[in-house]
């Protein structure tokens, strides 16, 4: 089993200062085709499925059909701008278990948001598709006969992904106006103490292991709380004014006074380039818009991340509570697991609880995780995993056991579950839950026998169901068009000089194909997209079949 890394002191990695950019990466450079004989060498060392022995499992076949799928496989790779990078691509029979392709099979390689794919399948299958997430309110006490709650109101989050303060379709009630309508209906009509967020449910930090400190403000890179609101992020829209020299208008899509606003723009002589900018501080919520916008200029959307979202989202329940007419003589903090406060006004032991809210199910969780790929989404599903079944996964050294995160307790949970299903974990490096962190190191074999591994559980058609469909929705609505429309279901991934896609094909003879295909290092000019597409239609459209 490969060490656990010395990067726990979560030094953020650095890089450029820049904005509305990703950055980074890594690594060499290798190819073998499962089409050539030595490629057979390095599949040789897999476990045997339920589909058949081990010898059947790890052979390549050397049929006509699969050497011509090699080589065309090959000469999308070798002919394209990309040959240089570092492709690592397995491609497996479902059905038999027999490799029919195999390029860097076994070599690690950062998969970006392929990592969604181990979060949510081994949590769909330990914790089942109908858990939930609970979001309650407590007081120190009942409210009296005139309303009156003596000491303090708190909003505890056990990580809810979907807890919410705008109105969902319909026109349906948000999460967090549910429970404003809860309290208030029994009966607080005052409160003498302060509103607390209470993010203590997970321990450990609010950023993953290897995220880049420049993609931090940014909402994919949002700071993970048990108490999580609104996907703890801000939309801020900007539109040049109808004078020039002007500021531009700068609108808070959520009108919130959680945030301040730095206005250093103006509104430039129509047909000027725009040379906007948006920044948020790393350790506030000052968000600063700078340069020039020509008049008639198109507007300008951006989505932040917001810094210590529990303590936003008892702003924000406070508001509600106000708007219901309840008064709050308190202020409005937040509360972690650090007990960084030097108390949270409450024994838990003597507390009351007032109102509950439950979240959507972890099926439905998992389905916007990997359609949208969302990495919040998977970093709350990796918390829950390890507060659920860290136990079952335990540091052999008791005082990290002491200290460990629910982050680092849910990738030894998934590292568990691998090993648990004899699946290949030496080569593979493990920090995050979505596949931000750029210390995340997996293979395409592990992949592609992960997802073999989920379709023999019970959870195997939610969880196929949870992936984008080609041609249809999520990431991959407008990818793969042509005929490999609704034939392939896989886990797209892109971060900074990497591109992923994992999943599920179906064959011209209507077989199940299991795939990874991750390209990094791509730094020539365009994307590997197009040849990691070209490479899945080829599987869509493959045939063992005699022509």
């Amino acid at each position: 089993m490969q060490k656990k890394s010395k990067l726990r002191s979560r030094t953020l990695i650095g890089g450029a200062a820049a904005a509305l950019l990703f950055l980074v990466m890594f690594i060499g450079s290798r190819s073998i085709t499962a089409s050539r004989p030595e490629a057979v060498a390095s599949t040789n060392t897999e476990r045997a499925s339920d589909h058949g022995d081990s010898q059947k499992r790890n052979e390549v076949s050397d049929s006509p059909a699969i050497r011509e799928l090699g080589r065309n496989i090959d000469r999308a790779i070798d002919e394209s701008a990309f040959a240089k990078a570092r492709w690592g691509v397995f491609v497996m029979n479902l059905q038999d278990g027999k490799v029919l392709y195999a390029r860097n099979g076994d070599r690690s390689i950062s998969p970006a948001s392929n990592m969604k794919i181990y979060t949510t399948g081994v949590a769909l299958d330990l914790l089942g598709p109908d858990y939930r997430w609970r979001t309650t309110v407590y007081a120190e006490n009942a409210p009296d006969k005139q309303g009156a709650v003596v000491g303090d109101l708190v909003l505890q989050g056990r990580g809810a992904p979907d807890l919410s303060s705008t109105s969902g379709k319909n026109d349906s009630k948000s999460s967090l106006d549910e429970l404003a309508d809860a309290v208030y209906k029994r009966g607080v009509r005052h409160l003498s103490g302060d509103v607390i967020g209470d993010e203590s449910y997970f321990r450990g930090d609010a950023l993953g292991d290897g995220w880049l400190w420049n993609d931090v403000q940014w909402y994919f890179g949002a700071e993970v709380s048990a108490l999580s609101i609104n996907g703890n992020q801000m939309d801020v829209a900007v539109a040049p004014s109808s004078k020039a020299g002007e500021k531009a208008s700068i609108t808070l899509k959520r009108d919130s006074n959680y945030f301040r606003i730095i206005n250093d723009t103006s509104t430039a002589d129509r047909g000027v380039p725009a040379t906007i900018g948006i920044t948020r501080g790393l350790s506030d919520n000052n968000v600063r818009v700078w340069g020039e916008f020509p008049l008639g200029g198109r507007g300008l959307n951006a989505h932040l991340a917001v810094h210590r979202p529990a303590l936003w989202a008892a702003t924000l329940f406070r508001n509600a509570l106000e708007a219901r007419g309840i008064t709050i003589d308190g202020k409005t903090r937040s509360v972690d697991s650090r007990g960084n406060e030097p108390d949270d006004g409450m024994e838990r032991k003597r507390r009351v609880e007032l109102a509950s809210v439950n979240s959507q199910t972890l099926a439905d969780i998992a389905r916007l995780t990997n359609k949208e790929s969302i990495n919040l989404y998977a970093e709350l599903i990796l918390r829950t995993l390890g507060k659920e079944r860290g136990a079952t996964a335990p540091d052999p050294d008791p005082k990290k056991m002491r200290t460990r995160g629910d982050d680092e307790a849910g990738v030894a949970v998934i590292r568990s579950w691998l090993e648990h299903h004899e699946l290949p974990t030496e080569s593979l490096s493990l920090h995050d839950g979505s596949g931000l962190s750029r210390l995340d190191l997996v293979t395409p074999e592990a992949t592609a026998r992960l997802l073999a591994s989920i379709s023999q559980t019970p959870v195997a058609d939610l969880f196929t169901e949870t992936l984008p469909v080609a041609g249809r929705d999520g990431t991959l609505k407008f990818r793969l068009r042509g005929r490999a429309a609704g034939r392939i279901m896989a886990k797209t991934g892109t971060v900074a000089y990497v591109n992923s896609l994992s999943g599920y094909a179906t064959s011209a003879d209507d077989e199940q194909i299991v795939f990874s295909i991750i390209c990094n290092d791509e730094t020539s000019k365009g994307s590997s997209i197009q040849v990691i597409d070209k490479i899945a239609d080829l599987l869509a459209s493959f045939s063992a079949s005699p022509r």
